[in-house]
């Protein structure tokens, strides 16, 4: 018969996911109210910011290979954007099927207010840690995402 110490579970406090998500809880909800703020969430902000890094004109589907979202998903989020004013969106000549999408006016100016944000977000969150130990633990969590292939941009 086993004894009661070969049954103990472990303590809650003493996994790392535990504390992992405590701090991903805190970081990821201080930010989601400071956008909200701005009438913009997480998604949208994903969205918004990886628009900006193209150029020219892109579609629906190259956001979503660049974001690990779903198609579905970023057709949702794109059309809360249009209706914000914050992306236009065409049909592309010859093809009512493909549409090409673009940040508007008003979407481009808001990225880098978004960013500052998030930068802000990050610095009070982790300020007290040394460059290097930033780097560390961001070289740490994605060594972690890679090894368990995890590529979804986390949204929630």
């Amino acid at each position: 018969m086993p004894k009661k110490q070969d049954l103990e579970p472990s303590h809650l406090k003493s996994h790392l996911g535990y504390h992992l998500r405590v701090v991903s809880n805190a970081v990821s909800h201080t930010f989601a109210s400071k956008l909200a703020a701005l009438d913009v969430t997480v998604a949208e902000w994903v969205i918004l910011r990886e628009m900006y890094s193209f150029e020219t004109n892109t579609s629906p589907s190259i956001i979503a290979e660049s974001t690990g979202l779903s198609r579905g998903a970023v057709s949702k989020l794109i059309d809360r954007l249009l209706g914000k004013g914050l992306v236009s969106r065409e049909e592309a000549s010859g093809d009512r099927r493909y549409q090409e999408i673009k940040l508007t006016k008003e979407g481009i100016k808001l990225v880098p207010k978004l960013s500052l944000i998030a930068d802000e977000n990050d610095s009070a969150f982790f300020s007290l840690l040394s460059k290097s130990e930033k780097e560390e633990l961001r070289k740490t969590l994605v060594k972690l995402a890679e090894a368990h292939k995890l590529n979804l941009n986390p949204i929630e």
